[in-house]
């Protein structure tokens, strides 16, 4: 009984170990939200990735807001990775959101960077954003009508 006890024990310590060390690719993604309009985003996205970088675009739907592309770069050993672009609208801007699952983060972070930088150099600084309308005075309709009735 106590050696099944050990067992137990030493599968309950060893089983976080395992699931840490496990190799398996990363699924996080950098986000960006850029001040300019969806269109202009998207095109400017899309000559970024095909044009700059020099990758394969595999898929796009402008409608749906995103775009896949095999990734390549120089720690890749010229083995195309799998990449996608998402661009969603938003109060604030556009969100684009960059993956290359298989790749270390920073390589996302470069493709946002790079993005930020063109569509600056292609649009121009962006259009100041519409200031929200002043909130409505704290129910001051409703005080008055309740004095009425009285």
């Amino acid at each position: 009984m106590r050696r099944l006890a050990q067992v137990v024990l030493l599968v309950a310590l060893a089983a976080p170990a395992v699931f840490a060390l496990r190799s398996q690719d990363a699924y996080a993604s950098v986000v960006y939200v850029a001040p300019y309009t969806f269109e202009q985003t998207f095109g400017t996205a899309i000559r970024l990735i095909r044009v700059d970088l020099g990758c394969k675009i595999t898929e796009k739907d402008v409608d749906s807001g995103y775009m896949l592309f095999d990734y390549t770069s120089p720690e890749s050993g010229k083995e195309p990775r799998k990449g996608a672009i998402e661009l969603v609208r938003t109060a604030q801007g556009v969100r684009v959101s960059v993956q290359i699952p298989s790749m270390p983060q920073y390589h996302e972070q470069m493709i946002v960077d790079a993005l930020a930088r063109k569509l600056l150099a292609e649009h121009g600084e962006p259009p100041p954003r519409a200031k929200a309308p002043p909130p409505p005075p704290p129910d001051a309709d409703a005080g008055a009508a309740g004095d009425a009735g009285t």
